[in-house]
């Protein structure tokens, strides 16, 4: 196809390049002439979370379709019939083989029984204990008919040093850290708002909409085993803001829930100190005695309430219970096996980044604002100095998307030419979108304006059969449309000009491509004029 283009179309006022917010809209909500012109836009990852898009990018060209008029709507107001913009954005291919066998895999987290010095509450593995030497028979005990090829993650702690007598943390829920509710209940009795994981924590708050709503929301844990504890210790540490009554936001324990909470006897937990309810500093409560419940399985709630005239923000960062046995510091891991001819194995060829980790290149985790392209070459580099040329590692990482929360996702990086790429899942492409009957749709119209190449080419096919109008053509270079003229180009003529020169540069055109043809006119003073075609039946014919 040669030299085709896009060029503006001078229907009005043309904008070309500039952001279509600035301040030449300014005033213009009052005025009767909207503007007209051409434009190009590339989605933002602000845009991709406004529609919803937690993975940054449209997962087909469907989508793309009947996703982007939203933000033209919103970012062209002014914008009229005629219009074009061509809109740049990120589309999702696929991901690397087998990467889905991990990022979705399940999860076992070890219980402190599992560890073999569980029965004295130690929390984590010995620094002299082997992980692999236990955590096979514990996924034997948990998956007793696992399928060929299963993938497993397991989560543990490990001592980093030899635990002393002391305190043990043998339950801790970490909202926070996960960005999600964990394994919680969210029960929501009275109102629209409901408890929500993020990396503050799991938070409620009644206001929305710029006012206080009525709201009875309960947070429930699973069940947590006191059977064989002592005098065990509950511990929360937490944000209130906007609050003036603190007996809208309780913590309760049950040890008959059974899932029905008004058949449930719930006891208030009076911790000490509370927040304020005037700011968003954290304030980690004293221990709270749970002796009345030792021997018990029981459920924590977070029971929050709000009216017409407080709707506090309630946030849980961490919630504890411990009891004495023995401590010290503890590092999480996290390590991928495999069922593999009747065993579970070391997944091989995986890795999935610690905490340690990310501190090491200054974060907690990814996000839409922090892509992992940006850290893992580097990371990669550091971590295997001798990778050989086509080493290839998947790595899972945690990515916090504001809309969703914490999830798992992961790439597939590969060490060519002396440095780690990671697999192309999304690919960069544009739509052509155009504002018609008062709606931005997607169109494929091609601007083209003719060239003195394609004067020539239609001169030499149409010249036996338009002798006198193409003569005037080779002469001025134009087409004559003064009516009645011996030289006049019809309509006719000038869909038959332009058949030629379509045919010509765009002879693969697909059925019901559009183009708007310029062309140079004479019609008592030289111009030019616009053509609008499109192919139907294998034939250009005019835009109606």
């Amino acid at each position: 196809m040669k030299r085709l283009f896009y060029c503006l179309a001078i229907l009005g006022l043309t904008v070309v390049g500039c952001n279509p917010m600035d301040d030449i809209y300014e005033g213009l909500d009052t005025s009767a002439d909207p503007i007209v012109g051409t434009d190009y836009y590339t989605v933002t990852s602000d845009d991709y979370d406004d529609l919803n898009l937690t993975y940054g990018n449209f997962n087909s060209e469907q989508q793309a379709k009947d996703s982007i008029p939203q933000l033209l709507e919103s970012n062209y107001p002014f914008w009229g019939e005629g219009s074009t913009v061509f809109v740049t954005y990120d589309l999702y291919v696929g991901n690397a083989e087998g990467l889905s066998d991990y990022t979705s895999a399940d999860t076992y987290e070890l219980e402190i029984l599992d560890y073999p010095q569980g029965a004295l509450n130690a929390i984590a593995f010995y620094p002299n204990e082997n992980p692999e030497d236990f955590i096979p028979g514990l996924l034997e005990d948990q998956y007793p008919t696992p399928e060929e090829g299963q993938v497993v993650l397991a989560s543990y702690k490990q001592y980093t040093e030899e635990p002393v007598e002391g305190i043990a943390t043998i339950y801790e829920a970490d909202f926070a850290s996960a960005g999600t509710l964990l394994d919680y209940t969210a029960v929501n009795v009275t109102g629209d708002q409901v408890w929500e994981g993020t990396s503050y924590g799991s938070k409620m708050s009644g206001y929305a909409d710029s006012v206080n709503n009525v709201n009875e929301d309960w947070l429930i844990s699973s069940e947590i085993d006191l059977t064989n504890q002592v005098n065990p210790l509950f511990q929360v540490t937490q944000i209130l803001n906007y609050a003036n009554e603190s007996d809208y936001y309780n913590i309760l324990i049950s040890s008959d829930y059974d899932g029905d909470i008004a058949a449930a006897t719930w006891d208030t937990i009076e911790v000490s100190p509370v927040p304020a309810g005037d700011s968003w500093t954290a304030v980690e409560s004293d221990d709270y005695l749970l002796s009345a419940y030792q021997g018990e399985t029981i459920h924590i709630a977070f029971k929050y309430e709000s009216d017409l005239d407080v709707g506090a923000t309630w946030e849980i960062e961490v919630a504890k219970i411990k009891v004495a046995g023995v401590e010290g510091a503890t590092v999480n891991k996290e390590v991928y096996y495999t069922y593999i001819d009747g065993e579970w194995e070391l997944a091989e060829g995986v890795y999935i980044l610690s905490e340690e980790d990310f501190e090491s290149m200054g974060l907690s985790n990814f996000g839409s604002s922090i892509p992992a392209d940006n850290y893992l070459p580097t990371f990669l580099d550091i971590k295997y100095p001798y990778a050989q040329e086509e080493d290839e590692i998947l790595i899972i990482y945690k990515y916090v998307s504001s809309s969703s929360g914490a999830q798992l996702r992961g790439n597939l990086y590969t060490y060519t030419s002396g440095q780690w790429s990671g697999f192309e899942s999304t690919i960069t492409t544009t739509l052509q979108f155009g504002y018609e009957d008062g709606a931005w749709l997607p169109d494929n119209t091609i601007k083209y304006t003719l060239t003195g190449d394609d004067y020539a080419l239609i001169i030499s096919e149409l010249g036996s059969e338009y002798p006198t109008a193409t003569d005037s053509m080779e002469n001025y270079g134009n087409m004559d449309r003064r009516a009645g003229n011996a030289a006049e180009w019809t309509d006719d003529m000038v869909l038959d000009a332009i058949s030629v020169v379509l045919n010509d540069i765009d002879p693969s055109a697909e059925e019901e491509q559009k183009y708007v043809i310029t062309v140079e006119v004479y019609n008592g003073s030289n111009t030019t004029e616009d053509f609008a075609v499109i192919k139907i039946g294998g034939e250009w014919v005019y835009q109606s």
